[in-house]
């Protein structure tokens, strides 16, 4: 299979996120918006009128997101070059080549540990199979069951993660718990398991995270700064700009 672009390349895309997706005023959109809708700051050419400034306009929400290269697979590929103003359906595409391409992030991020080789060879074949899944039509990306998919790939990675974090036998097991605004400063978290934890606003500052596991996790606010993070596994440029961190 090819290497697959599995970040955003806006200048491929059409700017399907700024229009398919609604957005509720909140802290992270400064306007409602209604799903299928262009932005109000999309411009003609498909390219953000504020890119420069979004955070201090209100749409941190955009600062964050990352489509994982989706947009620019059905722009360029499923869609052969086409724009919504042709092609609507691409609205309803979108999340589903979405999830394909965080998968395949999450399954190629696997790959690269070295300490879970025995489970290469079945990685390997999940990576080519949702690639395989990804390369349908409109029509057919629509009827996959994406949960089942997830519901196969989804031990390979958690058995990955077991074997990357084995080195550290008192590592914690945070899976899905409720972690908003807990204090962690200065914690040995090496080797912890922080899989679809609530983080918003946690206080990580100078904590050892070497080796956690932070798939899923949402991180909203939580402050990293000086935190070790080494190594760190699953661990999305999405998180990393939700986070405060010492580069902002």
């Amino acid at each position: 299979m090819p290497e697959r672009e599995l970040h955003a390349d806006c200048s491929r895309c059409v700017a399907l996120c700024c229009v398919a997706p609604a957005f509720a005023k909140s802290s992270d959109f400064a306007i409602d918006k209604p799903a299928g809708t262009p932005c109000r700051n999309l411009g003609d050419d498909f390219r953000c009128t504020i890119h420069e400034r979004l955070d201090s306009s209100g749409f941190h929400g955009c600062v964050v997101f990352d489509c994982f290269g989706a947009g620019q697979r059905l722009t360029q590929e499923t869609f052969g070059g086409a724009d919504w103003r042709q092609r609507p359906e691409m609205f309803a595409a979108l999340p589903i080549m979405r999830q394909l391409h965080e998968l395949m992030w999450f399954v190629t991020e696997a790959l690269k540990l070295d300490e879970a080789r025995r489970v290469h060879p079945k990685l390997r074949d999940a990576l080519a199979e949702t690639d395989h899944l990804a390369a349908g039509s409109s029509a057919e990306l629509r009827g996959l069951d994406l949960d089942a998919i997830r519901r196969r790939v989804n031990p390979l990675l958690q058995r990955a993660s077991e074997l990357a974090r084995a080195s550290f036998p008192k590592r914690k097991d945070h899976r899905g718990a409720n972690l908003i605004g807990r204090r962690m400063r200065g914690a040995d978290l090496r080797g912890a398991s922080f899989r679809g934890a609530l983080l918003i606003g946690a206080d990580l500052r100078d904590a050892d995270l070497r080796r956690a596991d932070f798939t899923g996790a949402d991180l909203r606010g939580a402050d990293l700064r000086g935190a070790d993070l080494t190594g760190v596994l699953f661990f999305t440029d999405s998180q990393r700009r939700a986070a405060v961190s010492s580069s902002g």
